[in-house]
């Protein structure tokens, strides 16, 4: 069933004990986990707050950096990632997101390899767990910290170089959905999407990565949630805000318009 999910970097300025409290209290059913607020609050009172709230978690938000951007070695990354997929697992998170790390000066297929390479070595750990591995493909115009990976065909690449099924995509409509003609390509996709995360904005994306509210953007939400329907996804979508604009907003209130926008474009549409 189509379950609505809301990512903690929306309500940027709380902590996880607020966004848990509040989400639940706005009617939200799953949340998407932010490491670094989880790390804060403490892993073990987390996972105890989210089951006396009633909270699902569609995924643990994120690892990577495998080229070696941030400053860590390959195998400080991929250490790292092994013990969030075992945050992942105590959370009951079905997805855990990856950046691959912008190119960092190797060569293109340097980088791809090493990508791989720590995707084939985390997903016998993923499955043991039961955590799908969720590869997130960012806009060329604001992919530079996080990830060379910015269209479908190169994730496409790199799933069919890793052939493994627990390692699929998460398809960010404000990255992917900027051009209508994404929405053709939908239904060879939606088996290979992990999780699909709900984002609209006014222009292109940028550096800033500013978001608008659902349906207040130039983003074609309904007809892409209408193409993964049709094609058999069922899964989580994700509402992931931030930028300018959303830190202007009341949280209470966002998450309000948040609940009410998937029910006019996810729920409906599933109908």
């Amino acid at each position: 069933m189509a379950t609505l999910s809301v990512n903690e970097t929306t309500t940027f300025r709380w902590s996880f004990e607020e966004d848990a409290v509040n989400y639940a209290a706005a009617g939200i059913p799953a949340m998407g986990v932010w490491r670094q607020k989880l790390s804060d609050f403490g892993e073990e009172k987390g996972i105890e707050l989210l089951a006396e709230v009633g909270l699902k978690v569609s995924h643990l938000l994120w690892v990577g950096g495998f080229t070696g951007n941030d400053g860590r070695s390959f195998r400080a990354s991929l250490e790292d990632a092994k013990d969030a997929l075992e945050t992942a697992a105590e959370l009951k998170a079905e997805t855990l997101v990856i950046y691959s790390g912008s190119r960092a000066g190797h060569t293109a297929n340097h980088a791809r390899r090493l990508i791989r390479d720590a995707l084939k070595d985390l997903a016998p750990v993923a499955s043991e767990r039961g955590v799908v591995l969720g590869i997130e493909p960012m806009h060329p115009n604001c992919a530079a910290q996080f990830t060379f990976l910015t269209g479908i065909d190169d994730t496409l690449d790199l799933l069919q170089s890793v052939g493994s099924p627990q390692v699929k995509m998460v398809f960010d409509t404000y990255h992917l959905g900027q051009d209508r003609m994404v929405i053709d390509r939908i239904a060879e996709l939606a088996g290979k999407v992990a999780l699909v995360q709900l984002g609209d904005s006014r222009d292109l994306p940028t550096a800033e990565r500013n978001r608008c509210r659902l349906g207040e953007g130039r983003v074609p939400l309904r007809e892409i949630v209408e193409a993964f329907k049709a094609a058999g996804y069922d899964g989580f979508y994700d509402v992931e805000l931030l930028g300018e604009e959303i830190e202007t907003l009341d949280y209470r209130c966002l998450l309000t318009h948040a609940r009410e926008a998937f029910d006019q474009i996810v729920l409906r549409s599933c109908r």
